[in-house]
């Protein structure tokens, strides 16, 4: 693999990977088929209804060697993109790395999950792309492929990787755009089996008496930790944020899975490095250490010194790695909490405002068809009430409507969609959906459009839950927009007030709007800063434009439940909250 430094957005700066990442690594696609990236909850979901697919879990990494350079004043941004062939032979992207920034030679530190099915034949195919400077504070879900320039291509079967004595296959990449299939670089890939393991280790480190290697300042490290894997190849699993001006550097805490480790005896590779924005990042030192062995550095609450490798023979430096905090920790599942008796509450908020359009012009998004043809709200209410109502066990819904001027007369941002004045709940989807079509008639659309006092009182039932002292309720609030967003800063206040609860928000886009709030709101490349400059601490909102479920481009499923286990077990892993009398196997 490559000798190159990961880094998502910022110039490369902050930490990468780690276990508390893989709930919400599980990119886009996913069918009943399998042959996809793995996602509990959406495997749960398809096993529930009797499909039962046989395969086995491998996680992709990849590196690429020798890419184009296409920027002028700098290297390549690359980020690399795997799609697997559906069976009549189109492609269905499965997962996205992370962006590297200035770098011919990248070893991508982002794992693409895959489902491996031996009995079928599964086609790859991988794109490396270019990344414009424009994207670099994007999450990568959201860079827009054609706006970035291509690198090259590369194909083969998975049975190719897995078969191969070291799990590598190193491929070529061409360009069938322009019939261009030499010097374009090589594209490293190899997989690993993933094996169920709830043990991890949150591990922290600091160092001393690094060199000095910037003219004008002190260092910029970061570490970069990797896995030493059967032949002899590291695989990068990790890597810290970059301190700034600091020789005696002290990182945030990391949690990394046994998963990811191999083992405790497994050797790995813990790369000191001082980070320079045109990415030829200087070594400052190395260690190899198993997870053992650091283990017992914090026991003894002794360094380790850093080797400086050179042609002939490994020179020992001053410089020192310490471990701060190391302890061991069960990380349970998604599927533990549930099948434990934990409970998802679903709360469903429908957008009223006018920018939707009269409900009686057939192109208003609120249009009910005589004909009996959903209209877009319709549809999404059916399409996500098929999943939401599988996680809800008592399927009793709140559901309220904003922007509206409902029954009473006066413009809401949170009124009871059923016109009840004490109660916002319904039954069932078929409960959403009378509610819905009778406030047609009864709520005229108005605005502005307000998150705030939806996203607001359903902080409010998830807090009573609290104050219940019921840790075994998580809510989820769906709200279902054309995407006109006019409180921007209003809500993502609200948003950083609830991401203390025990809830989590889907939005669901409809229409063609332009989302680009909704994007921001999905805080994917870093947390919502409030404005008393609060920094919430965790990210609560996951945003699907529906009409990328209706061009085919993600699934239904996939799309609703791709970050949710993320973000539950974020909660309930800051809190300690363990399964309910899991009978561990």
């Amino acid at each position: 693999m490559g000798m190159c430094l990961s880094g998502d957005v910022r110039g490369g700066k902050q930490a990468v990977g780690g276990a508390q990442a893989l709930p919400t690594e599980a990119h886009n696609n996913n069918s009943a088929s399998g042959g996809d990236a793995h996602n509990d909850a959406v495997d749960f979901f398809f096993r529930s209804r009797g499909v039962h697919a046989l395969f086995t879990h491998i996680e992709l990494s990849l590196s690429a060697s020798k890419l184009r350079d296409l920027d002028i004043t700098s290297k390549s941004d690359p980020m690399a993109v795997v799609y697997a062939k559906k069976r009549e032979g189109t492609p269905e992207e499965i997962g996205r790395t992370e962006v590297i920034t200035n770098s011919l030679d990248p070893a991508w530190i982002v794992k693409v999950p895959i489902a491996y099915q031996f009995e079928i034949v599964q086609p790859l195919v991988f794109h490396v792309y270019d990344v414009d400077t424009k994207y670099h504070n994007v999450s990568v879900k959201m860079i827009k492929l054609n706006e970035q320039d291509f690198l090259g291509e590369a194909s083969c079967f998975l049975s190719e990787i897995v078969t191969k004595q070291n799990r590598t296959s190193t491929l070529n990449l061409h360009d069938k755009r322009t019939g261009v299939s030499r010097n374009l670089g090589t594209l490293s890939v190899h997989a690993e089996e993933t094996v169920a393991s709830r043990s991890a280790v949150e591990i922290s480190f600091h160092c001393s008496h690094l060199a000095n290697v910037d003219l004008f300042s002190k260092s910029d490290p970061f570490l970069r930790i990797s896995r030493v894997v059967e032949n002899g190849d590291c695989v990068p699993i990790c890597k810290t944020e970059v301190i700034n001006d600091n020789s005696n550097p002290i990182w945030r805490p990391i949690t990394l899975s046994m998963q990811e480790c191999g083992s405790k005896e497994n050797p790995l590779i813990i790369e000191c490095f001082d980070f320079n924005a045109s990415g030829n990042h200087v070594l400052l030192g190395k260690i190899q250490k198993s997870m053992a062995d650091l283990q017992k550095l914090h026991q003894e609450k002794s360094g380790a010194n850093f080797v400086l490798p050179s042609a002939h023979h490994e020179k020992v430096l001053k410089s020192q790695l310490f471990v701060d905090k190391c302890i061991e920790k069960e990380q349970y599942t998604f599927l533990d909490y549930i099948s434990s008796g934990f409970e998802l509450n679903f709360m469903v908020a429908v957008d009223f405002t006018a920018s939707n359009g009269n409900p009686r012009n057939p192109n208003s998004l609120h249009y009910i068809d005589p004909s009996g043809r959903l209209n877009s709200y319709q549809q999404t209410i059916m399409e996500v009430g098929e999943v939401i109502q599988f996680y809800d066990s008592d399927r009793h819904f709140p559901v309220w409507g904003f922007g509206g001027n409902p029954f009473n007369g006066v413009i809401s941002h949170c009124f009871n969609l059923n016109g009840m004045p004490n109660s916002s709940e319904v039954e069932g989807v078929d409960g959403i959906m009378a509610a819905y079509a009778s406030a047609l008639h009864n709520v005229a659309l108005a605005g502005p459009t307000l998150f705030g006092p939806v996203i607001n009182m359903a902080g409010e039932i998830a807090g009573q839950s609290l104050a219940h002292n019921d840790r075994s309720k998580y809510f989820v609030l769906l709200i279902i927009t054309d995407g006109v967003l006019t409180d921007l800063q209003e809500t993502k206040d609200a948003l950083v007030r609830a991401s203390d609860l025990p809830l989590s928000i889907l939005i669901v886009g409809v229409g063609g709007a332009d989302f680009t709030q909704m994007e921001i709101l999905d805080a994917d490349n870093g947390r919502l800063v409030s404005s008393t400059g609060r920094v919430a601490t965790r990210d609560i909102v996951q945003f699907v434009p529906i009409r990328d479920v209706h061009s085919g481009r993600i699934s239904a499923v996939q799309a609703l439940l791709e970050e949710l286990p993320g973000q539950f077990l974020s909660y309930v892993r800051a809190r300690d909250i363990k399964p309910r009398n899991l009978q561990v196997a």
